[in-house]
């Protein structure tokens, strides 16, 4: 999860930065991503703000950062198969199927702040559906032994 978090803090999005990394089933990091907007895609002339016209918020522009971290993969013949992905804010609907098409295994999530929405609605019903982990974050998590 610290570098999910790490990756969130490359956001400009100044109202939700979200970080993901995606792990194998040994704990390698297998990618990283961010929420941002699409590569080629001026930062700084792309809209932000979260009310207002459509076309001129960031949510018809922005890559969620679970989006960003499959699409970041690069793992010549290898796969996602079988692989977590720990994020900062639980995944909407549509990232869920990006996750669901990836073959990710299991979802550790930071927050759920958004839980009484209809796209995490949606989301956790399609990894019931599918039979895809979902979890918060504990403590428990956070026991990794380091050797100096």
């Amino acid at each position: 999860m610290g570098v999910a978090l790490l990756s969130a803090q490359r956001s400009k999005d100044n109202n939700t930065q979200v970080g993901a990394c995606i792990v194998s089933p040994e704990n390698k990091i297998l990618s990283m991503g961010y929420n941002g907007m699409p590569t080629g895609c001026d930062d700084d002339r792309m809209p932000w703000d979260r009310i207002g016209d459509p076309l001129d918020t960031k949510y018809l522009y922005v890559c969620h950062a679970e989006l960003n971290a499959i699409l970041n993969y690069n793992g010549g013949s290898g796969s996602l198969r079988g692989a977590r992905i720990y994020t900062t804010l639980f995944p909407c609907n549509e990232c869920t199927k990006a996750i669901i098409q990836a073959g990710i295994k299991e979802v550790i999530y930071y927050s759920d702040k958004y839980s009484r929405t209809d796209s995490t609605i949606a989301a956790k019903r399609m990894y019931d559906m599918v039979g895809i982990k979902y979890r918060p974050y504990t403590i428990e998590d956070k026991n990794i032994e380091l050797k100096l």
